[in-house]
């Protein structure tokens, strides 16, 4: 796993967009934590339940807004420390520059809508699910693959964890974000093979994403 730690690709413009968006991930974290035993409710309430979307879309079961909400307010939720830092370090690192060319407001909407198109994936994917997915990832993936092709070549700062040593390499950016993208894929297939769970059990948690 590589760690980047900065880019060399200072932006023009103050990203407002971008730090309020990490902003508010991170604040709605602390509410999390906050809720205590709560927190599996709210995490069911406001994250992307693939089950109940269907149920709405289909059958006329459960408010339709309510659950096409959470297309959106699925993407400001994280299941811990580890998948909040991982998600708005590489947001800190490159989504300034996208929304330096991109312009404030099409950021976000670009930023909302690389969200929300991963949510409905996971939607098609995952139909009968009855566990919420939460996470910012598939926002960011749009962001990462934007900086792709618009930066491939820039150098990004790397760490490079070879235990017990850990050596700083410059990388282009391509690299660096192709490495990401397999990282995930990975993870993401990991998930499906070891941590199915049941609709039915209801003792399950989430999946991140």
């Amino acid at each position: 796993m590589t760690i980047p730690l900065r880019d060399d690709n200072p932006s023009r413009t103050t990203p407002f967009v971008n730090i309020g968006l990490i902003v508010l991930n991170c604040l709605v974290f602390v509410y999390e934590i906050m809720l205590g035993e709560g927190l599996r409710d709210f995490m069911f309430d406001w994250g992307l339940v693939p089950e109940r979307l269907g149920l709405a879309l289909h059958a006329g079961s459960g408010p339709l807004a309510s659950a096409s909400l959470t297309l959106v307010t699925s993407m400001f939720l994280h299941g811990g420390w580890a998948h909040l830092l991982g998600n708005m370090w590489y947001l800190w690192i490159f989504g300034d520059n996208i929304e330096d060319r991109l312009g404030h407001v099409r950021y976000l909407l670009f930023y909302l809508a690389g969200g929300i198109v991963a949510a409905l994936i996971q939607y098609v994917s995952a139909a009968g699910s009855a566990v919420p997915t939460v996470g910012a990832s598939g926002a960011i993936a749009a962001v990462l693959g934007a900086y792709a092709i618009a930066f491939p070549h820039v150098k990004v700062t790397t760490l490079i964890p070879l235990f017990p040593f850990f050596r700083v390499v410059a990388l282009p950016a391509l690299l660096v974000l192709g490495l990401w993208f397999v990282f995930g894929v990975v993870a993401a297939r990991a998930l499906t093979q070891h941590g199915q769970i049941e609709p039915q059990d209801t003792s399950a948690a989430w999946v991140t994403a």
